[in-house]
């Protein structure tokens, strides 16, 4: 009998722990514990140093370049953690709100050479429960012994690493009618990740004919633009051009990801809102906070259209990106339909940065 938790449901539960500050054990050749520096407490600090000195502060690529700071491991860097320093410099290193006020962090004491398999899954694991990718990695020696004093989580390096990137298998769990403005035939679906992550949505408009392209928008949440209307951003008004050219044509499917902020959350995004505040664009921030331009994963969307029996689309968008992926999923966009959205002095610069930075066709 098998009652406990299979490494899919292991990986959710770390994700879990990190994210309310509880350590997760990280295994292959050495066992090292993994604490995220946002949620990093001055207790926890003071544990650590109580039972190792091989304490690495780890950053992404994008943050060392804004910290200034050589990626010796080309997509990530290895700070070692000095015993006269405190959780204050810990978070300034790793959150860039203060990086105007105090640019000079440093000198910083980076390691080279050797593995850097756990500090790569330590970032993915932060990444992956939306939290800044700034880890605290702590090398142990007597692991066994932490994991049962404490109930830790442990994750082998060599079954989580490919977990992480695999191609999520969703399950549409259930569906209703649901009568909307834009047309009152229409049933909403929720699908449900195995891995233990967030639902998704999609949206069908009318009796979409499965024989021919059927009209579709991959639409990513953006809880500031569809639910409170945010000038700073196009989204709301794309998602209900969206649904109004669906309702007009008398079908479609609107595929309502749960992939805020390009992916890096809704926390991160008003992170990334307030460095936009103080003069970096949307791409800028992002960097500075250690993230990539996006990190959205679109094989979620062919995943769910293949479940719902779709493989031909018109698909309505202003990012190639989205058509590249569907097409490598093997979704056929037979055509692009524009979305056509209205500037304001709010997101004139949002705009402009979407379409000379990634590549938008505006």
């Amino acid at each position: 009998m098998l009652l406990g938790p299979d490494i899919r449901e292991q990986i959710s539960r770390a994700r879990t722990d990190l994210r309310m500050g509880v350590p997760v054990v990280l295994r292959a050749k050495q066992d090292a514990l993994l604490i995220p520096a946002e949620t990093l407490i001055d207790q926890k600090l003071s544990d650590l140093r109580s039972i190792t000195c091989d304490i690495l502060l780890v950053l992404t690529a994008k943050r060392a370049l804004t910290l200034k700071i050589g990626a010796y491991d080309k997509d990530l860097v290895r700070l070692n953690l000095p015993s006269d320093v405190g959780l204050s410099w810990i978070k300034s290193v790793s959150n860039p709100s203060d990086d105007l006020k105090n640019p000079l962090k440093g000198p910083f004491q980076c390691e080279r050479g050797g593995e850097v398999e756990i500090e790569r899954l330590a970032l993915s694991l932060l990444k992956s429960a939306q939290l800044l990718p700034a880890a605290i990695v702590a090398y142990v020696k007597d692991a066994k012994t932490l994991i049962q004093n404490n109930k830790l989580t442990l994750l082998d390096i060599e079954e989580t690493a490919p977990l992480l990137s695999e191609k999520v298998v969703l399950t549409d769990i259930v569906s209703a009618k649901l009568p909307i403005a834009a047309a009152e035939m229409g049933r909403l679906h929720v699908f449900r990740p195995k891995n233990g992550a967030e639902e998704h949505y999609a949206m069908e408009i009318g009796k979409p004919s499965r024989s021919e392209p059927i009209l579709v928008r991959i639409h990513s949440a953006c809880f500031t633009g569809d639910v409170l209307g945010s000038l700073k951003c196009d989204c709301g008004i794309q998602l209900q051009s969206a649904l109004m050219q669906m309702g007009q044509s008398g079908s479609g499917i609107l595929l309502y990801l749960n992939q805020e902020g390009r992916g890096i959350g809704l926390a991160n995004k008003m992170r990334a809102y307030s460095l936009q505040n103080e003069g970096f664009d949307t791409v800028e921030a992002n960097h500075r906070l250690g993230f990539e331009d996006d990190e959205r994963d679109f094989r979620l969307a062919s995943s769910i259209l293949k479940e719902l029996g779709i493989s031909n689309i018109q698909l309505m968008t202003n990012n190639p990106a989205k058509i590249l992926m569907m097409e490598a999923n093997d979704i056929t966009v037979s055509k692009r339909v524009a979305l056509i959205s209205d500037r304001n002095k709010h997101n004139e610069a949002y705009m402009v940065t979407k379409s000379k930075k990634s590549g938008h066709l505006l």
